[in-house]
């Protein structure tokens, strides 16, 4: 029987193809609740406060993550190689995201840009980065 994967992204597990595991935070910010569009406003000279139209079937707003990797790699030269060959998948823009150990919701993203954080272990076998994202549409998760 296989072993199912920590993560896959774009149907590739992480770790057994790029030394990729999730990192401090990363099912947090995942999974943290979602925000809602901001309600229907409209404020006349005519009219006392204002009016509020509030749906009763609200939608929910897109939304930035930033999630923390970490890479680890048997040599400099295999940690550059799966480093390079993870970033490589992510430059291509749009990532699907599963993390089947904690459910079957599948995350359409789209990378960004580099995070906050980035750092490297003197043997150069070992990185953590923060990487961001933004999830266009939170409602759809499969």
């Amino acid at each position: 029987m296989d072993k199912i994967p920590e993560l896959r992204i774009n149907k590739y597990a992480m770790y057994e193809t790029f030394g990729v595991r999730m990192g401090d935070g990363f099912l947090d910010a995942l999974t943290e609740p979602l925000t809602l569009k901001e309600n229907i406003e409209n404020e006349s000279r005519l009219e006392h406060g204002k009016r509020v139209i509030v749906d009763d079937n609200p939608k929910v707003a897109s939304r930035e993550i930033l999630l923390d990797f970490t890479i680890t790699g048997k040599s400099p030269e295999d940690f550059l190689s799966k480093k390079n060959g993870f970033l490589a998948l992510m430059y291509k823009g749009k990532i699907t995201l599963e993390v089947p150990q904690a459910n079957t919701e599948v995350y359409h993203l789209i990378y960004r840009s580099k995070g906050t954080d980035y750092g490297m272990n003197a043997q150069r076998t070992f990185c953590h980065m923060m990487l961001k994202f933004e999830e266009p549409n939170p409602a759809n998760r499969t």
